[in-house]
């Protein structure tokens, strides 16, 4: 059972992981449409990743024997001026993902409700692993230079990512 507020985030979580799908969809064609097959193909996956990461917080709800509510999803931002622009918006999409995250722990452990807190344990650690590679591709990036051979090179390593869901997800 999952107290009132915690159901309502996490509803409102589910929301956001669908929305950050949407939104690397945006930038999978921002990319496609740059001639940028790999970086588009990162972002496809990270789409998919979400995904994943939306359903399990969709599954948990169910588990916990409440009603998942889904809701809609907002306009991506669709129009880039770099690629430098384009990773860090994906950065800072991150971090405010990484917040919400920090806010679901923080109800979890005011509420007591530890299944809540063995999952969201998963996202938290999740949230390190996709800021830092999100910061690391965005430091990349602006090493290299938007031109040239580094970001063809760049471009064919993105295009090498795929996404494997954990064992037992």
């Amino acid at each position: 059972m999952l107290g009132e507020r915690l159901l309502e985030e996490l509803n409102e979580q589910v929301k956001f992981e669908y929305e950050s799908a949407h939104y690397y969809l945006a930038l999978a064609a921002y990319f496609k449409a740059e001639d940028l097959e790999g970086f588009a193909h990162f972002f496809e996956v990270q789409a998919e990743e979400e995904r994943f990461h939306g359903q399990k917080f969709f599954n948990f709800i169910d588990e916990m024997g409440e009603r998942v509510v889904l809701k809609g999803l907002g306009d991506p931002e669709n129009d880039f001026d770099s690629i430098v622009d384009a990773i860090s918006f994906a950065l800072d999409h991150e971090k405010f993902i990484t917040k919400r995250i920090y806010k679901l722990m923080d109800i979890a452990r005011e509420e007591s409700n530890y299944p809540a807190i063995s999952l969201l344990q998963w996202f938290v650690d999740e949230q390190v692993e996709e800021e830092a590679s999100m910061d690391a591709l965005l430091k990349k990036v602006e090493r290299i230079g938007e031109n040239g051979t580094g970001i063809y090179m760049l471009d064919n390593e993105l295009a090498q990512r795929t996404f494997t869901p954990p064992a037992g997800e």
